[in-house]
């Protein structure tokens, strides 16, 4: 059998090799570049920054060069800030030259990390650390409500202390508001005014969960020199799913808890002239003792009034609640005589007060009185389509995909 010369030189340097034993190297002196620890690749590169000097100018790309004709090459950059946001950045094709393609943080120090190969093959590495200059002008982000417990139906509320009008800024701000919640849960933030955004879920918070929301917008740039600054994280609670829905022509009101009805209650809603609005509300609080009057609320003349209220549940920032009403009993689950309010017997509004919770869902039906407003006088975002809800978003409007919508709105699931 005739065999090549370069195959029997192949041969024998396996066999060479088998003979040496562990350790042992033949068939070329010289150990592959590739393995090697990576060497110092500070002479190889050039930074456009100074490290260790003071802060650079945050409007100014950050740029990385190799050095040479050719005899070295940037096969990577890293640039990450202290809060772990990644710099987007381009490196030529030849490898001579990156330049960072996004803006960067303003007030933060950032590590760079470049990996290079020289003309051997042989891999370098450089870091380089460096400040970048304060911003001049800052937004603030302040969640809402306070921490605690709260019913399903609590949007989360997103509070500016700058105005935000452009779409293109808008963007930036709701990337940079992180909602971490329970895994297939689809939401989205919805701008309310150039200073405020809610926040919900397409259906109901899942009962007995947690849903946490942080900013990621310090140092980062919103629109021309305003930047993000710093803000406090916020965590609620979640607890059983309660939606009380009020007839208002069968004067009966069902309160149930997950899913099921626990009871139903007679009750008495707005009269003609004040009918209770129909929609959902959410419970923004509660109070044992509260006096009504009816001036504080436009209604004077004949129809004044000057009460002390008892077991008061608030569903309206303009005076609506649920409570006792001892003084109308005998009209309770065959009329409605209020002035708006739902009213019940003093020790049904005593057991109603005790099970209901800020957050929790009430919702009016088959009343004559005009719809609960979306905005503005407590929270009626569960009343605006979902479809509608999205187009509030800078991220969602135009959009179809409910997997996009979890993605735009930076909707995180808990692991």
């Amino acid at each position: 059998m005739n065999h090549s010369p370069r195959l029997w030189a192949v041969i024998s340097c396996s066999l060479l090799v088998a003979s040496l034993g562990a350790g042992a190297t033949a068939c070329g002196s010289h150990e592959n570049p590739l393995s090697a620890r990576p060497h110092d690749a500070g002479e190889q590169i050039a930074f456009n920054q100074v490290q260790g000097g003071r802060p650079v100018d945050h409007n100014r790309p950050l740029e990385v060069t190799a050095k040479g004709t050719g005899s070295s090459r940037i096969t990577d950059v890293t640039a990450v800030d202290v809060h772990g946001r990644h710099l987007a950045g381009e490196l030529t094709a030849k490898g001579d030259r990156w330049h960072s393609t996004g803006p960067l943080a303003a007030g933060v120090r950032y590590t760079v990390t470049v990996s290079t190969e020289d003309e051997r093959g042989a891999p370098g590495q450089r870091t380089l650390t460096f400040d970048t200059t304060p911003a001049k002008k800052l937004l603030s982000v302040e969640f809402g409500p306070e921490e605690g417990k709260y019913g399903v139906g609590q949007p989360l509320t997103a509070d500016l202390s700058e105005p935000v009008k452009d779409k293109a800024a808008r963007a930036v701000v709701e990337r940079g508001l992180v909602v971490d919640a329970p895994p297939g849960v689809e939401g989205s933030w919805h701008w309310v005014d150039d200073k405020r955004l809610h926040f919900r879920p397409k259906e109901y918070w899942p009962a007995n969960s947690t849903v946490s929301v942080r900013s990621n917008l310090e140092g980062i740039r919103i629109d021309g020199e305003l930047h993000g600054a710093a803000s406090t994280p916020l965590t609620l609670e979640f607890g059983d799913r309660v939606e009380v829905i009020t007839d208002a022509a069968a004067h009966y009101l069902t309160f149930k808890r997950n899913g099921e009805v626990v009871t139903t209650l007679p009750v008495t809603t707005g009269k003609p002239g004040f009918s209770t609005r129909n929609g959902v509300k959410v419970v923004l609080g509660k109070q044992y003792y509260v006096r009504m009057r009816g001036d504080t609320v436009g209604i004077g003349g004949s129809e004044n009034y000057d009460l002390p209220v008892y077991y008061a549940t608030r569903v309206t920032w303009s005076g609506e609640y649920v409570h006792a009403a001892p003084w109308s009993v005998g009209s309770h689950g065959y009329a409605n005589v209020s002035h708006g309010c739902t009213g019940m017997s003093t020790a049904n509004a005593a057991w109603f007060y005790e099970n209901i919770t800020e957050g929790d869902i009430v919702q009016v039906v088959n009343s004559i009185g005009e719809d609960m407003d979306t905005f503005g006088n407590g929270f009626g975002d569960w009343n605006m389509d979902w479809k509608d809800w999205r187009e509030g978003s800078a991220l969602l409007a135009g959009t179809r995909d409910g997997r996009t919508a979890a993605d735009h709105a930076r909707l995180r699931p808990q692991v």
